[in-house]
């Protein structure tokens, strides 16, 4: 009988990600219902320094796979380990991260012990009510109160639609990073630490590192700021990025972008919150000139607070944003930003 709920951790340079700590704190949620330990799958080599961190997360056992061919991601060699851990251990459901490592390797997974697999998720729960057991049974699920609903954006981000893989295990999914969120450190938690071991062969090396080479990046990944400022079409022109920066600038924030500004080469890809961008989850999430499509709302829904500012009184932004200011951007931010500098040196001052 498939037990458990597993999570594939990504590491990168012996450094877990967040998502895979996100991905725990959200297996946790589903462990109340499904009442199974959470199992956080490490690939790597000399990671052993980062287990305990998993413990602190949530994780009640961890599975080490730990070998120099696991040091920096090659398709072949994780394929090959986290099939080997699934034919092993049977998981109930297995979750990966959707980042460019997740997207590789877990298609290929799903692939070799011929299971279903639904991408970039934004929702994640089990079944509970009697129709969604009845819809369950009538697609063949042998337990329907087990069976996971996973929900992605699909035509477009225009609809959320709930899919499920009743029929074979594990369950699997990829979850975009962002959307689900960490539980609170707590260093007294401990768990059972499994080392796992795969045979691998020079063989299975089917790429060749050379090198590494780290971008220097001053600006914080998205996903993990804490206060962000996004320009949409309403700034004007790439030169209206130029004002949403004085107000990043001003507020200690980062700057976010709609999709239609990268597409019109206004800013960088990295920058875009969306559907087929970045999900986020701030702090403070301030939308300038945004008019709220459902494709940029599922990217930043989740921020606690929203701030909109949008000349059009009816935007759809407004219906997601705890306060909303009716002007125009060009007016009203020079104008924010001078204000937000006078009360930080007013407040140094006194």
């Amino acid at each position: 009988m498939s037990k458990g709920i597993f999570v594939v951790i990504e590491q990168r340079s012996g450094k877990v990600q967040n998502v895979g700590l996100e991905l725990i704190g959200e297996s946790t949620r589903l462990k109340e219902d499904l009442k199974d330990d959470v199992v956080a799958v490490l690939l790597g080599h000399e990671i052993e320094g980062e287990v305990e961190k998993l413990y602190h997360y949530g994780a009640d056992k961890v599975i080490l796979v730990d070998s120099p061919y696991l040091k920096d991601y090659v398709t072949e060699p994780y394929t090959k380990a986290i099939t080997a851990i699934v034919k092993e251990y049977d998981p109930e459901i297995m979750l990966f991260g959707a980042s460019s490592i997740g997207r590789d390797v877990a298609p290929r997974v799903a692939s070799r012990v011929k299971t279903g697999l639904v991408a970039d998720t934004t929702g994640l729960r089990m079944a509970k009510t009697e129709e969604e057991f009845a819809k369950e049974a009538a697609m063949g699920c042998e337990d329907p109160s087990r069976a996971l609903l996973m929900t992605r954006p699909a035509f477009g981000g225009n609809i959320m639609a709930t899919l499920m893989c009743p029929r074979t295990k594990p369950q699997m999914a990829t979850v975009r990073p962002g959307v689900m969120k960490r539980i609170e450190k707590d260093t007294t938690r401990t768990g059972e630490l499994v080392k796992f071991n795969v045979d691998f062969v020079d063989a299975d090396m089917n790429v060749e590192i050379l090198e590494v080479v780290k971008a220097n990046k001053k600006a914080v990944d998205l996903t993990e700021a804490k206060l962000i400022v996004s320009g949409g079409r309403g700034i004007g022109g790439a030169q209206g990025f130029d004002m949403i920066r004085d107000v990043a600038d001003a507020l200690g924030a980062e700057v976010g972008s709609s999709r239609a500004c990268v597409d019109a080469g206004w800013i960088e890809k990295d920058r875009q919150v969306g559907q087929t961008g970045k999900t986020v989850r701030p702090e403070l999430y301030m939308a300038c000139g945004i008019s709220g499509a459902i494709q940029h709302v599922a990217g930043m829904e989740n921020s606690e607070v929203v701030i909109s500012i949008n000349k059009n009184d009816t935007a759809p932004i407004f219906e997601v944003s705890d306060l909303g200011i009716v002007g125009d951007v060009k007016v009203i931010l020079p104008k924010l930003a001078d204000a937000i500098r006078k009360y930080k040196t007013a407040k140094a001052n006194n």
